[in-house]
């Protein structure tokens, strides 16, 4: 567990123009973020999984894996809302080089707290890895309670959570209840700091694809508790932040990294490319910092 505490990359997955994945796009990403990240995380929310097939998932993960030859930990995002389809898929996976698997709370069909604790204890029971929770209502329509979390936190194979409820008090409560081995990372960037001071592990990140610096000094402050440097770093990210989130994610952070000349900008429907107005105001922010 040592090994996933700092800053975890939510890896985009570049596309060309075509709609095809841009691997010329991904090595440059790979290569941008990794000399300060602490993992990369893979088929998250941020990689667009839910528009990639499995032949594309499969190749996207080969070449990160070269890319990366063993330099970082990786973490492999598997969820969905449907169980026993995970489970299959643990099975018909390649994780080598794999070191735990982030998945999602079920979506749409909105369980109940005992559903959520099924499901993930039923997971947990057949992963070949341990599980990173992730809890984020704002997709999924459902939240992981304070006490659903706890009880989950006592399975062997269950390590952490992601949070992006953007609930501090609820992060509190999760920090107080669950086991000193449980990691409690921040879903939400910009709450990175206030996680990290009342027991945090660290983030996974989506400003870190075009910020791996700025990302990781600030994580690496919170933790340390430099508290006015972890504020004054956080601070420089504060207007950016939204802008990741305006027109839908990772719309936001593709057009940095378009404007960082990293990849390009596109995405796939349902989601379109930055308005001319999103663009114009990452530009703006991109010039102040």
């Amino acid at each position: 567990m040592e090994l996933l505490k700092g800053t975890g990359v939510a890896l985009v997955t570049p596309f060309r123009e075509d709609g095809a994945v841009d691997f010329e796009g991904l090595e440059r990403l790979i290569a941008y973020v990794s000399e300060h990240a602490d993992y990369l995380v893979v088929h998250g929310t941020t990689g667009e999984t839910a528009t990639t097939d499995t032949a594309e998932k499969k190749a996207v993960f080969d070449f990160i894996r070269k890319q990366n030859n063993s330099k970082l930990p990786l973490v492999y995002g598997m969820g969905g809302n449907n169980t026993a389809a995970i489970i299959d898929t643990f099975q018909s996976t390649d994780l080598e080089a794999v070191n735990a698997i982030l998945s999602v709370s079920p979506y749409y069909n909105k369980p109940s707290q005992e559903g959520l604790f099924q499901h993930y204890t039923a997971l947990a029971d057949q992963a070949p890895l341990p599980i990173i929770l992730y809890n984020v209502p704002g997709r999924t329509a459902s939240n992981i309670s304070v006490e659903t979390t706890i009880r989950l936190a006592t399975h062997p194979n269950i390590i952490g959570i992601k949070d992006a409820t953007g609930d501090l008090s609820h992060c509190i409560r999760i920090a107080k209840g669950k086991p000193d081995d449980f990691l409690l990372l921040s879903g939400d960037d910009i709450l990175t700091p206030a996680i990290s001071a009342i027991g945090g592990a660290g983030v996974i990140s989506v400003l870190a694809n075009g910020f791996p610096k700025l990302m990781s000094e600030m994580c690496r402050a919170s933790l340390e508790s430099h508290t006015d440097l972890a504020a004054e770093l956080n601070g420089k990210l504060l207007d950016i932040n939204p802008l990741m989130y305006k027109e839908g994610s990772p719309v936001g952070i593709k057009e940095v990294l378009q404007q960082k000349g990293i990849c390009g900008n596109t995405v796939r429907l349902p989601l379109v490319t930055a308005s001319a107005s999103l663009r114009k105001q990452i530009k703006y922010e991109l010039e102040k910092l």
